[in-house]
Parts: structure tokens; sequence; C-alpha cells
């Protein structure tokens, strides 16, 4: 399975790279993790944010392959601790060749990203900044695979 974190904004700090590529690349091959960016539209004093949010979102839709399922990173959506991320890594291993993941930008996801999305998460009842958002992802789903193969990673 293929998994496609698509997120708003480009050219993160090194950290993130960093923190990301070390998550993703532990992940083996039948769990693939990639990153798709989208770039984050320029915020001005007088922005129409509604609209800049939107664009972005028609990227996002744009970039997300064909047949795959789609979950959007919502504050709204369900909260899963460790063993029930790893049950939904499992339903997602069986049943789809590609997963795509939106990360919104400041302003969060496009309401048309949001109608797409078959399925939402919500890492916390906390707010994080978009770039922590790639980390968290990384490393939730790679402890979700450590958890599902018996890794040591994970110490449930």
């Amino acid at each position: 399975m293929q998994i496609d974190l698509i997120c708003v904004g480009q050219k993160m700090p090194s950290w993130v790279e960093s923190g990301f590529n070390e998550y993703a690349k532990r992940l083996p091959i039948i769990s693939r993790l990639n990153l798709i960016e989208i770039s984050l539209r320029k915020r001005t004093k007088n922005a129409d944010l509604v609209r800049l949010q939107r664009q972005e979102g028609e990227q996002m839709l744009a970039a997300i392959a064909q047949g795959a399922y789609v979950i959007a990173l919502d504050e709204c959506g369900q909260v899963w601790d460790s063993q029930q991320l790893a049950a939904q890594l499992t339903r997602w291993m069986q049943t789809y060749s590609t997963v795509a993941l939106l990360v919104g930008g400041p302003e969060g996801l496009s309401d048309i990203c949001l109608q797409r999305a078959q399925q939402r998460w919500s890492l916390s009842a906390l707010t994080f900044p978009h770039q922590l958002v790639r980390i968290i992802v990384a490393e939730q789903l790679y402890r979700a695979w450590s958890w599902l193969n018996n890794h040591p990673y994970h110490r449930a």
C-alpha cells in the first residue's frame, strides 16, 4: 500500500524534513509513505483567506491518486490511540492500494477537501503547527506498523 501525505506548504525547515524522513524511511516498502507538497499561497494583510484556502484545496484534490481512499486530518475527526490506529492501518492495507492523508495550511483544510474525504482523523484535541503534523503522522504510522509487526519500537 502507498500512503500519500498531501500537505500545504513547501520549503520546510531542515528539522521538519529530517524528522519526517527519519520515520518515512523506517516504514517497509509495502507501506511506503510519500510526501506531496502543495505550495502555500502568500498571505498578506488584505488577503482573501477563504479564496486562498480553496485554491490550495483544489491543488490538493488534483494531487490525490485515482482510486485513493482519502482521509482528512481535521480537528473534528476521530481520535485514535496507537492500537486503534494500528487497526485502521490494517484495514487500509487490506482494502486499498493507495491512501491519501490531507493536511491543510494555517487555516486548515478547505471545505472541498473535507467533502472529498471518506474519513476524518484528529491527532489530538491540541492544535499543532501544520509543519509538525508531518512528523507526527509519519511517527504514528511507523508506531502503528511496529505494533502490528511486534517490533520493539512500540511498547504498549
